[in-house]
């Protein structure tokens, strides 16, 4: 057993120190990127916010939503090739770059994945998802899937720590997904007390991963824009997002009535209820670690996605960034031990 003393930081550790700008507007501001992965060595250009690939959120009513505004959906693994076939014929071609292929690291996944991706060739994200990215299987299935899709961007994770995150990339994967229980429906780090503040393993995996060419994504943790631009100044490539964007018109939970309001089911992936709902229980060997919450009913995402990518802009020209690439660059973090002024409680 040993202790590391220095301070790790989350999202709410911190504000970004307001920096001189020459920007008259947010509308001046450009938050699309263009990068080109280092394995598939596809280029790739959007808006880099992604919707979690939960079976509540990453749903393909949503993906047509933020496609429409070049952003990425990680579809649930939970469609079958049949309703993969079915949507791909429904959205214009284009679409298709917004789209990640979520898989495990089943013998059966690989095989669903295998059929999905020979749908189409404008295919291009393959996401890898497990809870815990540090086994020597993950490891492994990273670079089977390498070997069977050359050409395509792999997504690996998650993981918290940039030795990790270097091994991933040196194994395969183009991109890494940085979480391990900052998510708001996980309860990973109250069942196992395992976790890595989430600003912190940003920082970390960040600068771990773009030493060997790769990219990451900051996967939970966010609960406000200013959460979405701290990931990015942090040094995140792409931001995903959960709970931000649960409990939509678009989305795949539940609508249940109480005194006459509507609310939507929203759950972690390691619930009890995603797990009873996909895996016929909770094993006998293992806990729940998610929370099953109904969330009221937000309406159309359209709002939600305005709201997120106008706080980007504006953190952008609190500091001088004319575009995202910058604002990382421009980005001096301050640890505070207040966030905002709640006397009045929080917004309805």
């Amino acid at each position: 057993m040993r202790i590391e003393s220095d301070l790790k930081l989350g999202f709410k550790d911190v504000l970004i120190r307001p920096k001189r700008s020459t920007l008259k507007s947010r509308s001046q501001v450009e938050v699309t990127r263009q990068y080109t992965f280092k394995h598939s060595k596809c280029q790739w250009s959007g808006v880099p916010i992604i919707a979690a690939n939960m079976d509540t959120v990453g749903t393909f009513d949503l993906a047509k939503a933020l496609a429409a505004h070049q952003m990425v959906t990680a579809v649930h693994k939970h469609y079958s090739v049949a309703q993969w076939q079915e949507f791909l014929g429904e959205i214009p071609a284009d679409y298709q770059h917004y789209l990640m292929v979520s898989t495990g690291t089943s013998e059966n996944d690989f095989t669903n994945t295998r059929k999905i991706m020979a749908l189409s060739d404008k295919l291009q994200f393959i996401c890898i998802d497990v809870a815990n990215g540090y086994s020597e299987h993950f490891v492994q299935f990273v670079a089977k899937i390498r070997n069977e899709f050359p050409g395509k961007t792999i997504v690996a994770g998650n993981v918290v720590t940039g030795e990790m995150a270097e091994e991933l990339i040196i194994s395969g994967a183009d991109i890494i997904k940085v979480g391990i229980g900052p998510g708001s429906v996980c309860t990973t780090r109250v069942k196992t007390g395992v976790g890595y503040p989430q600003l912190s393993a940003i920082i970390e995996c960040a600068d771990a991963a773009h030493g060997l060419g790769g990219h990451i994504i900051a996967d939970g943790g966010c609960t406000c824009p200013g959460d979405v631009a701290k990931a990015f100044g942090g040094g995140s490539d792409f931001v995903m997002l959960g709970g931000m964007l649960a409990a939509h018109n678009e989305c795949g939970g539940e609508v249940v009535e109480h005194d006459g309001k509507q609310f939507m089911r929203f759950y972690g992936m390691s619930s009890q209820a995603a797990m009873t709902k996909h895996s016929g229980g909770v094993a006998d060997y293992r806990a729940a670690e998610g929370k099953i919450v109904e969330l009221p009913l937000r309406g159309s995402v359209e709002h939600t996605v305005q709201d997120i990518l106008g706080g980007v802009r504006s953190a952008c020209t609190y500091v001088g960034a004319s575009c995202l690439k910058e604002l990382s660059k421009r980005t001096t973090f301050v640890q505070v031990r207040e966030q905002e002024n709640n006397v009045f409680g929080k917004e309805k």
